[in-house]
């Protein structure tokens, strides 16, 4: 069997964090979102293929320095065309079943399990706000349609994006148009692939979806149990509580609830929490959070639920105050400023 994992998309919902990175290197308790995928399909699959487009070089190099002996094969998509076009690239490269997943969502590896049994499956969760997702119509455990952000509630079941398929669905990719958004949309070709072929829809133990930055806070929490997460050779004297802290870091400050990656420096007395610090940031400063906070995401308000803020790569900050929910672009240099807005 082989496992097929889609890396190609650029991620502009989770900006700042991804200006920088592509989606899989963002990483929950120290640990890349694409090294746990790969840990969860290793031994299920003979063969993994890795769509890449966006920060490929990147996701290559991971790959070679954490695996050098995966056998992986690498296919580009040249263009951003949608999840259809993304699985059309891989065709040819297809010789039997194989898995389908996401690179930039975090799936169980006891799910996969389950999901391989059939010879056609879609894992499947239910949520408290189905209207933001690919809503899952079944009828007695198979799946019968897919609808995208309805309007009316239909089911609080929602398609995860992993499935277990064969060569059989190319052909039904080939037909599918493009939707709204301009994209071809895999699940499209998958509803009418489901009026021919028994795809069984198995409800999944625990799926972590990285939508935004701070999704990326839930799954860190949920990996980390309640306890820190501290990288090699990072330096404390400040206190930290329930937060993960990448490398080479030096915390003076205050850390709470939050992630801070690698090669950071958080100044004494400095107040972080609920919020996501990147890569050789140097802060120095207070983080405000609260409940509810509301963060814009190109253009859109968007409930962040309890959110600080989210501070891209190689950003200097001295002596500000940051308000609940906004976010910095990388290489920004802040002094002396409260921050209300984002920093673009």
């Amino acid at each position: 069997m082989q496992a097929v994992i889609l890396a190609a998309g650029k991620s502009t919902r989770t900006y700042p964090l991804t200006l920088t990175r592509p989606k899989p290197l963002l990483k929950a308790a120290n640990k890349a979102i694409l090294e746990r995928n790969l840990e969860a399909v290793k031994g299920l699959a003979d063969e993994i293929i890795m769509v890449v487009g966006y920060g490929q070089e990147m996701i290559k190099k991971f790959i070679l320095e954490k695996y050098p002996k995966l056998k992986i094969k690498y296919i580009e998509q040249k263009k951003q065309l949608g999840t259809g076009h993304a699985v059309s690239v891989v065709k040819n490269h297809i010789n039997g079943r194989f898995i389908l997943m996401m690179g930039d969502d975090i799936y169980q590896r006891q799910d996969i399990k389950i999901c391989i049994k059939s010879k056609y499956s879609i894992l499947v969760t239910k949520v408290k706000n189905p209207g933001n997702f690919g809503v899952v119509q079944e009828k007695n455990g198979v799946l019968v349609n897919i609808i995208e952000k309805p309007e009316k509630f239909i089911s609080n079941s929602i398609s995860t994006a992993l499935y277990v398929l064969d060569g059989k669905i190319f052909k039904y990719v080939e037909k599918a148009g493009k939707g709204p958004r301009g994209e071809y949309e895999f699940p499209d070709a998958l509803v009418n692939f489901a009026k021919k072929q028994k795809i069984h829809c198995i409800k999944t133990t625990k799926y972590l979806p990285v939508a935004y930055p701070w999704d990326l806070l839930k799954a860190d929490k949920f990996f980390r149990k309640n306890k820190n997460s501290i990288g090699k050779n990072s330096k404390i004297t400040g206190f930290v509580k329930n937060s993960s802290v990448g490398s080479d870091c030096i915390i003076n400050g205050n850390i709470k609830n939050s992630i801070i990656m690698d090669n950071a420096i958080i100044g004494k007395n400095s107040v972080v929490e609920d919020s996501i610090i990147g890569e050789n940031v140097s802060f120095d400063g207070k983080i405000i959070s609260k409940n509810n906070t509301v963060s814009i995401v190109k253009n859109k308000r968007i409930n962040a639920g309890r959110l600080g803020a989210i501070i891209g790569d190689n950003v200097t900050a001295k002596n500000v105050i940051i308000n609940p929910g906004c976010k910095i672009w990388p290489n920004k240099i802040i002094e002396n400023k409260t921050i209300r807005n984002d920093v673009l």
